[in-house]
This record gives structure tokens, sequence and C-alpha cells, in this order.
């Protein structure tokens, strides 16, 4: 899962699913790459089909979303959640999760937050800015729970 490949990483998604629909063991992190998908069945024909979206381009500023990029951010997501990284991560996830009408609406939430960090990150160069991510999260939800 952890490459800049972007092929290889596509690569991934489209065996975790294969996997899934064959009935097959999942191994490593396919589990949440499956877990993460079912709850975004307009994805699953892409999943499907490797060939046509394998190596296909998504434009943002042409309003396209691109499903490997979103199920990855619920990936990521769910691992930061996991071991509390950065630390604070679970209480704003905990925060907003009260405020929101699920789970998977809190993480599309803190998605906002990520997306961004990581532009910014990108944009200068940079390791993503944890503290400032954070301070994201916050925002959303107007407090401050790493201080009760």
């Amino acid at each position: 899962m952890y490459t800049p490949d972007r092929k290889r990483l596509r690569e991934t998604f489209f065996l975790a699913w294969r996997h899934y629909r064959d009935g097959l063991p999942l191994e490593g992190i396919e589990p949440l790459i499956v877990a993460v998908a079912e709850r975004h069945p307009e994805y699953h024909a892409i999943l499907e089909n490797a060939e046509d979206h394998g190596d296909r381009d998504y434009q943002a500023e042409f309003g396209q979303t691109n499903p490997f990029l979103h199920l990855g951010m619920h990936i990521a997501i769910a691992e930061q959640l996991s071991i509390d990284q950065p630390h604070g991560v679970r209480a704003c996830y905990q925060a907003l999760r009260a405020g929101s009408s699920s789970e998977h609406d809190a993480e599309h939430r803190m998605m906002e937050c990520l997306g961004e960090t990581l532009w910014q990150a990108g944009r200068a160069s940079a390791a993503p800015d944890p503290q400032a991510y954070l301070d994201c999260l916050e925002r959303l939800y107007g407090k401050n729970p790493r201080l009760g």
C-alpha cells in the first residue's frame, strides 16, 4: 500500500476487491481496503474494471473525484485513528462523530482537513504539519477535545 507508484497502488485496490469478490482470503491491508470500498458502491464498477480504470486520470478541475484518492484517504484516516496519530486525532474524530450523521460522514469531514494539509505540504515541498491538521479538525466542531 505504501508506494509512490500509482499503478502498483491501484493494483492493490483491484486485487483486494477481486479477492473479496471471489471469496478468497484477504491479506495485509486488503481487509481495510474492502471495508472502505464496501461503503462506496459508486466505486464498485471501477474496482471491477482494472483495464479501463488502472491508468485513468481524474481531473478535479472538471468535477471528477479520484476514487483511489478518496478510498485512500478513508484508509489513511482509519490508520490514524487506530494509533491516534497525530496524537489527538482520535478525540477530534469522536467530537466530529458526535455531531455527524454517521462514522462515514465524520470521516468525510476529516478528509477536508487531511486534503488541505496534504495540499499545503505539497505546495511547500515539506512534510505534512500534524498541528495544522489537528487545528483544522478542531475548527470543524469549534472546540479543543484535547483540552478536555
